[in-house]
């Protein structure tokens, strides 16, 4: 089981031939409205590689929020513990996507601001139940701190991406087996410089000094790299033809706990990761772009 605690929005997105630079009109292409949000995704991604999830996050009282806990259900992630907060409207997240499949994104976090200390409290059977606990920072870091602390006093593994970047205690760190950032939410953390491999790895090792269990930095098409304690690992991206990059992070993330959360192998959930994360660039949007578990088999089988 893995319960997943951080965000849900609903994605408001505009494609276009090229993302417009500040003061620039352009006449998109289309435009949709598709469930997201960083938590969302990655529980989505985890459910549909086969794994049974719990989701704790907050929505509004608006048109969007039972749109959002459907599309959840639908993948059967279990939403008892999505709560609702009165006079506030659901996160939403407003997407330009361009024609190679790049994307500039603007959150406004609405409900997702107001997932407590006490949310995690009175969610406490959901983290319970689960080997693996995963975070994200789209809800308030406070929540983040203390929901990894509670994980870890109940004996989980826990998950953090630290996504969007923003600075974490020092004591944070003691709580996070598996932290995900890419290279740029990396150099937020230790304030250091993450051009190169050499720095990706320096950066890394000062967080694992600082407490983290394992380090794997998501590098986009360049793949990702691992950084333990005694080890250091560069994992090549499988190559697919890019549409939408939207969800790319969050599927690697949902693929990796699904395959880990059973063998425990590390190797062997990064490379599940970076398969559902390739599929997932292949698709426009956030939730309808992550693989459920025979579109995977039957992608990566044939």
């Amino acid at each position: 089981m893995i319960c997943v605690i951080g965000s849900m929005n609903m994605d408001l997105v505009v494609n276009v031939d090229k993302i417009p630079i500040p003061g620039e009109t352009r006449t998109g292409t289309s435009f949709s409205t598709i469930s997201g949000g960083k938590g969302a995704n990655q529980a989505v991604a985890a459910a549909r590689m086969g794994s049974d999830v719990y989701m704790v996050a907050r929505v509004g009282d608006d048109i969007f929020a039972d749109t959002l806990k459907n599309e959840l259900s639908s993948s059967k992630v279990n939403t008892d513990f999505v709560y609702t907060q009165k006079n506030s409207a659901s996160g939403v997240a407003l997407i330009s996507v361009d024609e190679d499949g790049q994307n500039n994104i603007v959150v406004v976090p609405g409900a997702n601001y107001f997932l407590t200390k006490k949310d995690i409290d009175d969610s406490s059977e959901a983290i319970e139940k689960s080997d693996i606990v995963v975070l994200q920072n789209e809800i308030p870091i406070e929540t983040v701190s203390y929901a990894l602390q509670t994980a870890k006093k109940m004996g989980k593994i826990t998950v953090l991406n630290p996504a969007p970047a923003r600075e974490l205690e020092d004591e944070d760190f003691k709580n996070i087996d598996f932290l995900i950032p890419n290279e740029h939410e990396l150099e937020s953390l230790t304030d250091e410089p993450a051009n190169t491999e050499e720095q990706l790895i320096m950066s890394a090792k000062k967080l694992i000094k600082k407490g983290a269990g394992h380090i794997i930095i998501t590098l986009g098409e360049n793949g990702c790299l691992y950084i333990g304690k005694d080890t250091q690992k560069h994992y090549k991206a499988y190559k697919v033809k890019a549409v939408d990059s939207t969800a790319a992070g969050d599927s690697f993330i949902g693929g990796f706990c699904s395959s880990y959360e059973k063998d425990k192998d590390i190797e062997k959930a990064i490379d599940i990761a970076q398969k559902t994360a390739a599929m997932s660039v292949m698709k426009n949007g956030a939730q309808s772009s992550i693989p459920t578990k025979e579109e995977f088999d039957e992608y990566w089988n044939k």
